[in-house]
């Protein structure tokens, strides 16, 4: 089932929900787009959006959070990317950028700090397991994301409107 309006409902306890996740930029920086797909119990929910000025990895991270904020309770979530960004940011990166007061390993300001917040909030009530998959190499939820993506890319250059096509 295609449902863009509602959230996903899962049960307390946690119903597995598979999240496929992309982004796309034309240009970095540059307008962009982001796709999700939600399956849970043999349904299936796409999202979609897109910023006029933004980058790849800024799409990346907010098609999880989009598809993250969708559940409406807590679930046992296998969110699939093909952005290590994303992936590592979680799993190695965020702990370290948080105990450094958002600085990377070599001093810097962590980029995205805002969204990385945001996903550590939509992470919070889920258990999560991270999948990485190499993106164009024909999974086919990974290409059905990136044409979502696509689709909210393209949306926004012919009509300036960054909502769901």
């Amino acid at each position: 089932m295609n449902d863009r309006n509602d959230k996903t409902e899962s049960t307390a306890g946690g119903d597995e929900v598979a999240l496929f996740a992309d982004g796309a930029c034309s240009g970095n920086p540059g307008p962009g787009g982001w796709g999700v797909l939600l399956r849970c119990r043999g349904r299936e929910k796409e999202l979609s959006g897109a910023e006029p000025a933004t980058t790849n990895n800024r799409m990346e991270l907010l098609a999880v959070i989009s598809g993250l904020e969708a559940l409406k309770r807590p679930a046992r979530v296998r969110v699939c990317t093909d952005s290590q960004y994303v992936m590592k940011g979680v799993t190695e990166w965020l702990a370290s950028w948080k105990r450094r007061g958002w600085k990377t390993a070599d001093r810097q300001p962590v980029k995205n700090v805002d969204l990385w917040l945001r996903l550590e909030t939509a992470l919070a009530p889920h258990h999560v397991e991270w999948q990485w998959v190499r993106g164009h190499a024909g999974h086919p939820e990974n290409e059905r994301v990136d044409r979502l993506a696509a689709a909210a890319l393209a949306h926004l250059k012919l009509t300036g409107d960054r909502s769901d096509p």
